[in-house]
């Protein structure tokens, strides 16, 4: 199955419009974050990708994530509900809804423009190289999985 063209104007624009459907009193269909939280945990994705404020894996966990997880988050293949994330991506305090919402629209909008040519074996911070369609997979993937999860 191919997931949608996260480097595509039309699809990039179509996930800010489901972003733009949600408030800040949006309730989840399923899992324990609330939107802002969510909001934040998909800001995760792309901090690791644009910013420096994530530490990398040592060694030994850059083995595991590799081998047991990597195919998993780049795959096209969907996230079940309420899987086991990351710690970095767990998001326990309360986030400010609005910062949250305008960081991932503006994330989203700077990889549409940046272009799939950008992201071909570009590093990972927790994968190591991936292909741009990866990077797309586990982009899409993650945004839509979260979106659905809020019924939009």
């Amino acid at each position: 199955m191919n997931l949608p063209d996260i480097f595509n104007k039309e699809v990039s624009n179509t996930l800010v419009e489901r972003i733009n459907k949600l408030t800040a009193e949006s309730l989840p269909l399923w899992g324990k974050m609330n939107v802002s939280q969510m909001f934040a945990h998909c800001n995760v994705t792309y901090e690791m990708a644009y910013e420096n404020i994530h530490a990398k894996p040592n060694f030994l966990m850059s083995l595991i994530l590799k081998f047991f997880v990597k195919n998993k988050v780049v795959s096209s293949v969907p996230y079940k509900k309420s899987i086991p994330t990351a710690p970095q991506f767990v998001m326990k305090e309360t986030k400010n809804f609005e910062e949250e919402k305008a960081r991932l629209v503006a994330y989203i909008n700077k990889t549409q423009e940046l272009g799939s040519d950008y992201f071909e074996n570009r590093e990972n911070l927790s994968f190591g190289k991936l292909t741009a369609a990866e990077w797309n997979n586990m982009f899409y993937k993650h945004l839509d999985h979260h979106l659905c999860q809020f019924g939009v």
